[in-house]
């Protein structure tokens, strides 16, 4: 009796634990922007004029404006200097840069820069799926051209982390799947399918 109802409760725990958190990330994300941004806009507007939800438009709004100014020559320099300036911080760049590289991850240009390709390795009888982020591994400038080395990212499942491996351009195997299904497949230890 008690298993079957510990058993239901964990079912119920797996279908509303993703939906909760889902749902908790984008209120805290659109409260935290209405609460920022709420101040200046009554700078601009009398109270009566405000209307709630005006700061995740603003919000969204300055997203875009970023987004668009970024390809401006003057503000790829500013953004360069800004950058050179919190590299020169010791505990400030560490923290900057982790934020940054993460960053990298995101398509945000439409270019394929970063995991640009799901290939399999393998190491003695074990394979392991990894995603490509250099295909010329020489433009790191630790390993030479002629070596034909190729950088894969190996990630580990349920975590935040992984391990970046040169391995010649011979020992992957390209595979036929996406990006995000390789992701998902990777970051959840085989628990969702590559459907």
């Amino acid at each position: 009796m008690f298993r079957k109802l510990g058993s239901a409760m964990l079912r119920g725990l797996v279908v509303v634990l993703p939906i909760g958190l889902t749902v908790w990330l984008l209120w805290w994300l659109g409260s935290s922007a209405e609460a920022l941004l709420r101040q200046p806009i009554l700078l601009l507007l009398p109270e009566r004029m405000y209307v709630p939800g005006m700061g995740i438009v603003a919000g969204l709004l300055l997203l875009l404006a970023a987004g668009t100014m970024v390809n401006a020559l003057i503000v790829r320099r500013v953004l360069a200097s800004w950058e050179g300036f919190l590299d020169r911080i010791p505990v400030v760049k560490t923290i900057y840069g982790a934020f940054r590289d993460f960053t990298k991850l995101l398509p945000a240009t439409g270019k394929r820069r970063d995991l640009k390709r799901v290939v399999m390795a393998s190491f003695g009888e074990a394979r392991l799926i990894g995603f490509v982020t250099r295909d010329d591994a020489s433009e790191l400038g630790i390993v030479k051209r002629e070596e034909d080395q190729v950088a894969v990212y190996f990630p580990m499942s349920y975590q935040i982390g992984g391990y970046t491996v040169l391995l010649p351009r011979a020992r992957i195997v390209p595979l036929d799947m996406s990006v995000e299904t390789a992701m998902r497949l990777v970051l959840t230890g085989g628990l969702s399918g590559a459907a």
